[in-house]
């Protein structure tokens, strides 16, 4: 790998690390609200799928070596048996998707496809892995794992939309930084 790909991959990782120190809303269920998926999904659209994907296992790796790196300085092997397992354990997978797709999309424009991309990574995948992981650890069935979950879609929604725009104003400042193109 050269020094800037890993380099971009340890930047990403950070900056994750770094949107978990603002301080998580809680929430009745156990899982908080946190800014940490916008560090998923600006992974996945600026750096693309595979580094990305990279980033967030680095980042994930760290905190499973017991660095207080998830939201509300959480870390160690015990993140991945509680609540919110199945989101850390999904943020390399939802990476990977949201800049995969963007990179398919950008023939479209960069808004648009940085959006899109998002959307499928950073909720859907997310999503996928944080519902089976709170249905294990809870003992939930899976309509009642997904209605604990749907509180946090518009707050993803919002952080969809703030990726796409960091995307497009990073892209007019310096194009070699993001992954996905302008049409």
């Amino acid at each position: 790998m050269k020094d800037k790909t890993l380099v971009q991959i340890a930047l990403y990782a950070a900056l994750i690390a770094a949107l978990g120190l603002i301080p998580p809303i809680p929430f009745v269920t156990g899982i908080p609200i946190t800014a940490q998926t916008l560090g998923v999904m600006l992974a996945g659209v600026m750096l693309g799928p595979g580094r990305g994907f990279l980033s967030m296992l680095l980042f994930i790796f760290v905190v499973a070596l017991g660095a207080p790196l998830l939201s509300g300085g959480r870390g160690g092997l015990g993140v991945f048996v509680g609540p919110t397992a199945g989101f850390a354990i999904g943020f390399p997978f939802a990476a990977f998707v949201t800049g995969w797709v963007a990179l398919k999309l950008e023939r479209i424009n960069l808004f648009s496809a940085a959006l899109i991309g998002s959307l499928a990574g950073g909720i859907l995948v997310l999503y996928i892995f944080g519902i089976a992981g709170f249905k294990l650890v809870t003992g939930n069935d899976w309509a009642s794992a997904t209605t604990v979950m749907a509180v946090f879609i518009p707050g993803d929604l919002v952080k969809a939309v703030i990726t796409a725009v960091v995307a497009q104003a990073v892209y007019k400042g310096l194009p070699s930084a993001v992954a996905v193109k302008q049409a």
